[in-house]
């Protein structure tokens, strides 16, 4: 994969508006683990090798267990590998990622507002949306992963 535009160096300005989304989303309040977790299942749905890479990574290090990273494309099979919680979240960014498709229906929305507060669920939300955008930057800008500079 030849990398087209390394976009956070030729706009560095607009990289760092996402990446203050970014580091809000790490101190809002949320598990970490939650969160990479969603942002690994965005990324599989739409493809992203960078992204898929660099959230595996981030996990592994997070202490992830095996089971929990290998399952998770599966996780709807994967019985009580993942909590309760984590199942609510992985349904939510699967609906909110195929929007398109989904229109992101009322049952969806009502089993998460259950799980999460209002704030919890938007900021649920803005990682979701936040790493459709970048998985859109990696993919268009064929961003290489890391195992494939090595």
């Amino acid at each position: 994969m030849t990398n087209r535009i390394d976009y956070a160096q030729v706009s560095p300005l607009g990289y760092k508006a996402f990446g203050g989304v970014y580091v809000y989303l790490q101190n809002c309040g949320l598990p970490l683990q939650l969160i990479d977790l969603v942002n690994l299942r965005v990324s599989q749905i739409n493809g992203c090798a960078f992204c898929i890479d660099m959230h595996s990574r981030d996990l592994l290090k997070g202490g992830i267990a095996t089971d929990k990273l290998v399952l998770l494309p599966v996780w709807r099979e994967a019985g009580e590998v993942f909590s309760s919680r984590e199942r609510i979240a992985l349904a939510w960014a699967e609906t909110v990622t195929r929007a398109v498709e989904t229109r992101v229906p009322d049952a969806e929305y009502e089993a998460a507002a259950a799980e999460f507060s209002e704030r919890e669920l938007a900021d649920l939300t803005y990682a979701i949306g936040l790493m459709n955008a970048f998985n859109r930057f990696g993919i268009t800008f064929r961003t290489p992963p890391a195992a494939a500079k090595a």
